[in-house]
């Protein structure tokens, strides 16, 4: 049984190296949440506006201010009022994004897992 034993343990501690590079390539749990928003935003610096528009270093930027985005008049309205996209307000949006913007244009209904909204929000403060 010793034996047994010993050979479970040294095999399960061959596959240490294998499980601590699987966690290094897996990306920020943000990002992997923010992969359903890449049907219509792009996240690249200097990147082209998709159905929504490209949220490089959109965290504490002004809303409605994406060159060559065709934003709502709803959106237009509250940007011009000063909404920002601060990290309390991202995550209002994500959450439910009519509550931020009644009359905008994005049809997401919103992420329903607070931790989801929060990793996401944390992981686009990285994006600058």
């Amino acid at each position: 049984m010793k034996t047994i034993t010993t050979m479970a343990a040294a095999a399960l501690l061959s596959l240490a190296p294998i499980a601590a590079a699987v966690a290094q390539d897996a990306p920020p749990p943000g990002q992997r949440v923010f992969n359903q928003c890449r049907a219509c935003h792009t996240i690249n610096e200097g990147g082209r506006n998709g159905v929504g528009p490209n949220l490089w270093g959109i965290v504490d930027q002004q809303a409605g201010q994406r060159t060559g985005f065709r934003y709502s008049a709803s959106m237009q309205q509250l940007a011009a009022g000063g909404l920002r996209w601060d990290a309390a307000t991202l995550g209002r949006y994500l959450t439910n994004p009519k509550d931020v913007v009644p009359n905008g244009s994005m049809s997401f209904a919103g992420l329903r897992n607070p931790a989801d909204v929060e990793a996401v929000v944390a992981w686009l403060g990285t994006q600058k």
